[in-house]
């Protein structure tokens, strides 16, 4: 036992030792064994606190960076425009010859297309309309490389119209594409063809089919605002009657509607007595100067429809507050321009035309015709459509007073 008591002596003091030792050179064991300045053994959190102090300390400025949101894509209703087939080529076929007409807007998108990129079976431009912006072709039935077919009840003469962009301006560019129309010419082979005048057949636009002649006269009575077509045929005198003549245009250029004469009658009968005609020579609206009145046509706005105003009125006799209204409508091409039998007139101290020509009216005091002082268009650009159209019954009431006695 004593033994053991020095042994356990020498070992601390040799541990003791050896740590002074350690201290002496500036060293101290960490607890994990590391060596580590002297003092910071003993204290290793308070050395952090005091160099963390040797400084100021700056706010902490980082942020975790901010994913922009990625905006939702927004439904939009969208469709494809598809290319509408517009009837721009018109051929009206004579006893000898065949005249064509084609729309410089040929393909309905604005675009004008040029003279020079134009031709019918080699055959060149002949007219321009720059009005209209219409390009002319008229030659015999013969010439521009026609082709003659015959079948058992017709005679067809076949045209090809070509057209071939130009570029625009000093460029290499163009904005229309190219495109050949056939027009064709029937003359029915069981008639006399040198004799018998023939309706013109139109031919629609990328077709050579020969388009059937439908025309569809309409007269309507409107709402004051010309907005809608009027529910109701009952008026007062002195009512004014708004009323609208049309054409409906199928497998056609574009037509100018014209009224031509009206009548007014107290049963459908156009023949019928007493008969009152408002409109006569040829659009002459005689109304306002028989009467005095009001009466006129509005200014155009579109060339298929045509707006005139009436005052009301009561024939004499008033057997009847009926009337029936019958006019003869007529229908030509857009482009042909107003004369002494296609015009529309009105009385206000003077005659004046719908369209602004006013000097087309000159002759409603008169006879107006072909030979009434103004000359009519040529045949070729003077050919029309006539239809009848017809209404009724409007009936016009007189307004109720009362008297208020004393």
């Amino acid at each position: 036992m004593g033994f053991l008591q020095c042994v356990f002596v020498l070992v601390v003091a040799v541990v003791f030792d050896q740590t002074k030792a350690w201290e002496s050179l500036g060293y101290s064991l960490n607890p994990r064994g590391i060596k580590l300045p002297s003092g910071v053994a003993q204290d290793p959190l308070n050395f952090q606190q005091k160099q963390l102090m040797q400084a100021p300390v700056k706010p902490l400025t980082w942020r975790f960076p901010i994913v922009p949101e990625v905006p939702s894509e927004v439904a939009v209703n969208f469709q494809l425009r598809q290319p509408v087939t517009p009837s721009s080529v018109a051929v009206l076929c004579s006893e000898s010859q065949v005249h064509v007409e084609v729309q410089q807007d040929m393909f309905g998108d604005g675009q004008l297309i040029q003279p020079s990129g134009l031709s019918m079976g080699g055959c060149p431009v002949v007219g321009q309309d720059p009005n209209a912006k219409v390009l002319i072709f008229e030659y015999a039935l013969q010439d521009c490389n026609s082709v003659v077919m015959m079948t058992e009840d017709e005679l067809v003469y076949t045209f090809s119209v070509t057209y071939t962009p130009v570029a625009l301006g000093d460029t290499l560019i163009t904005r229309t594409d190219s495109a050949v129309i056939g027009v064709q010419c029937h003359y029915p082979r069981l008639q006399n063809v040198s004799s018998n005048a023939l309706m013109p057949a139109w031919v629609p636009y990328a077709s050579t089919a020969v388009g059937e002649d439908i025309l569809v006269f309409s007269l309507k009575l409107m709402l004051d605002d010309w907005s809608y077509e009027r529910p109701s045929n009952v008026y007062f005198l002195g009512d004014v009657i708004n009323i609208e003549a049309s054409v409906k245009v199928y497998n056609h250029v574009p037509l100018r509607v014209l009224v031509d004469s009206c009548v007014a009658t107290q049963v459908p009968d156009v023949t019928s007595l007493p008969r009152y005609s408002f409109i006569e020579n040829h659009g002459c609206f005689v109304d306002a100067k028989l009467t005095g009145s009001s009466s006129h046509f509005v200014p155009r706005s579109q060339d298929d429809k045509l707006r005139f105003q009436l005052e009301a009125f009561m024939f004499q006799d008033r057997s009847s507050p009926s009337i029936y209204i019958t006019c003869l409508l007529n229908a030509t091409l857009a482009s042909t321009p107003s004369d002494a039998v296609r015009k529309s007139c009105s009385f206000a101290n003077g005659w004046f035309a719908a369209d602004g020509n006013h000097q087309v009216c000159s002759c409603c005091d008169s006879t107006c015709g072909p030979d009434a002082g103004v000359a009519a268009s040529p045949p070729f650009g003077g050919v029309q459509w006539q239809g009848m159209a017809s209404f009724g019954p409007v009936v016009v009431q007189q307004q109720t007073k009362t008297v208020a006695g004393v």
